[in-house]
């Protein structure tokens, strides 16, 4: 793992002033819409797919996903599929009409692995038979509540949620649906991590505890900072939507709030994909890094 500032043209100016930058950016929250569906009661995970909003509900829920009107917070669209899921946690776009779903939750520790699904959505109700992956932990099993697609190379991570701290995981590129992928640890995470996403560039990402959210450069997997978030019940879900965070929790008729994200957050992220181009441009010519 790349620790480091790293002192390299049109990089090295940003990066410096990042570390902590994010940190103290106590935000309010805006409200964005109240979700309600009386069937949306536990609002575990939040992705924007074609202008809607879809978020799923935490574990005990049959396997299914509502696609939500940003504008009046009404359900325009359900899919469910067979078998029901054991404890679905997370969502994460996967590309269009398409969301990851999460099946990773594992609060006794007793899945040596853990799945994830490619459901389609939309709107309108559709019964849907869904890609289906299975993910094998490398050293034993984990409790994961957060997904992260990168937007570029469509690569899948899985965040573990300990008390104090957590890891994120790789999945292979690309996921074979006919045998197990095992999980690769590629870096730490802070403890609790609920939700987890890129920003549009790939460069950064987002994590997300019940009370903070943390900015993290990619692929470093550098920390540069992190703020305080609104109050919330049971913060679970996070996505991003253009220059805000958008962020929900469980509970009934529960609101989905809105904050910024810093400067240095947009910075980082266009940061990162520069730094993988000089990366891959000094290995071809031997060049330290």
């Amino acid at each position: 793992m790349v620790r480091g500032v790293r002192a390299v043209v049109g990089v090295a100016v940003v990066l410096p002033f990042l570390v902590g930058a994010a940190s103290g950016v106590d935000a309010p929250g805006r409200p964005v819409l109240r979700f309600q569906d009386p069937d949306v009661v536990e609002s575990s995970g939040l992705a924007l797919v074609d202008g809607l909003l879809v978020t799923t509900n935490d574990s005990g829920d049959s396997g299914r996903v509502f696609a939500v009107d940003p504008a009046t917070g009404e359900t325009v669209g359900t899919t469910s599929w067979t078998p029901d899921p054991e404890d679905v946690e997370a969502l994460a776009p996967a590309g269009p009409g398409h969301v990851w779903v999460a099946d990773t939750g594992d609060n006794q520790r007793r899945r040596g692995s853990v799945e994830v699904l490619r459901v389609p959505v939309g709107r309108g109700d559709v019964v849907a038979s869904p890609e289906r992956f299975e993910l094998v932990w490398p050293d034993g099993a984990r409790d994961a509540e957060a997904l992260l697609a990168h937007p570029v190379t469509g690569q899948l991570f899985v965040v573990t949620k300990g008390v104090f701290a957590g890891a994120v995981h790789a999945a292979p590129l690309p996921l074979l649906s006919d045998r197990p992928n095992r999980l690769v640890e590629v870096a730490e995470a802070p403890g609790l991590v609920t939700d987890a996403a890129f920003l549009p560039g790939g460069g950064a990402l987002v994590l997300r505890t019940y009370t903070n959210a943390h900015v993290v450069a990619h692929p470093s997997w550098e920390s540069l900072g992190w703020w305080e978030l609104p109050p919330q019940d049971q913060g679970e879900g996070l996505t991003v939507a253009g220059g805000e965070l958008w962020l929900s929790t469980e509970g009934a008729r529960s609101q989905v709030l809105a904050v910024d994200l810093p400067p240095a957050a947009a910075a980082a992220d266009l940061a990162g994909p520069a730094w993988s181009a000089w990366r891959w441009l000094a290995t071809a010519r031997g060049l330290p890094l």
